[in-house]
């Protein structure tokens, strides 16, 4: 693989790209065992400012939480080195990913307590549009996977971790095996979940639908990001429940991530939204978004945190 960045940071050294190596027997090489994030830095009128940085480093260790990981730094010392890595490879935008992993914990697949063994890295890199420019455009054409999302109970949709992944790539496959640009999962009762790795927003009647916790998603902190932009522009946002037919009567269909940002569905399943493509509540809410980088719009909510700055404020996600 080619450098994308000339360091990582990789437990509390900067170290050269092509240095940052992991031991083949590695816990979480076997198992799955890791816990990530994925945080967007954007060029701004004011300089490079992370999205969201802290509250995406609280749900890393929310994440940890869950799985029972003892991280060995604090989120302020780990918000700190996300913006180390940006500004020693001089970036001005970067996608950052965290990882927290078990390194060298033996080969069972519980390792004893004094053995949890947790490695952390940093790297951040350039990456453009997820689905790709065009999909941003004018909108991606989806459909509906045969493979469900992980069932209640079984491991914690809620984590952002590496294993749960196993589904996303399936999904993902079997969409653009068939033709398509991205899947969509359902939940094990059948009704709507998200997509491979977008939540899923469904736009009838001038009200933003989109599926709630219990539907075996992750709670995205875009996902947030976008249900309290629309309520600021006075847009009725509903989580509940949804059958796989809303998707096809739906006038707007709409994705959201930190890699997808926002990207439109222009049709699913061969059937096309009324709007076939980016219809008007998606433009608005698109605009708001990017107006948050331009300048256009109000960080009301205190979103951006300057990359220079050392110190992390307070999380506030949802």
């Amino acid at each position: 693989m080619r450098p994308l960045a000339d360091t990582i940071w990789v437990n509390g050294e900067m170290t050269p790209w092509a240095e940052a190596k992991i031991h083949v027997l590695s816990h979480a090489l076997h198992y799955g065992t890791s816990v990530f994030e994925g945080i967007r830095v954007y060029e701004t009128p004011d300089g490079p400012r992370g999205f969201r940085l802290t509250d995406h480093v609280r749900r890393l260790f929310d994440s940890a939480r869950m799985y029972h990981f003892p991280l060995p730094y604090t989120e302020a010392e780990l918000v700190a080195a996300c913006k180390t890595v940006v500004r020693e490879n001089g970036f001005k935008s970067a996608y950052i990913r965290p990882i927290a992993f078990l390194g060298a914990c033996g080969m069972g697949v519980t390792p004893q307590p004094e053995n949890m063994n947790v490695d952390i890295a940093i790297a951040a890199f350039p990456w453009g549009a997820y689905l790709g420019d065009d999909a941003l455009k004018n909108g991606v054409d989806a459909c509906v996977s045969s493979w469900s999302r992980i069932a209640p109970n079984t491991v914690p949709s809620g984590a952002k971790a590496g294993g749960n992944y196993l589904s996303s790539y399936l999904i993902g496959r079997e969409a653009r095996v068939g033709g398509f640009g991205e899947g969509i999962a359902l939940g094990t009762d059948g009704r709507l979940s998200e997509g491979a790795g977008e939540n899923l927003f469904v736009v009838k009647d001038g009200r933003i639908l989109t599926p709630s916790a219990a539907s075996s998603i992750l709670m995205g902190i875009t996902r947030d990001s976008v249900m309290r932009l629309a309520r600021a522009q006075g847009i009725e946002v509903v989580e509940q429940t949804l059958p796989r037919e809303a998707l096809y009567v739906a006038d707007e269909v709409f994705m959201t991530g930190t890699a997808a940002e926002i990207t439109p569905v222009r049709s699913i399943d061969g059937i096309a939204t009324r709007a076939n493509g980016p219809g008007p509540v998606t433009q608005a809410i698109n605009a708001a978004f990017r107006g948050l980088f331009d300048g256009t719009t109000p960080d009301r909510f205190g979103w951006l945190e300057s990359i220079e700055a050392v110190n992390a404020r307070e999380p506030e996600y949802a």
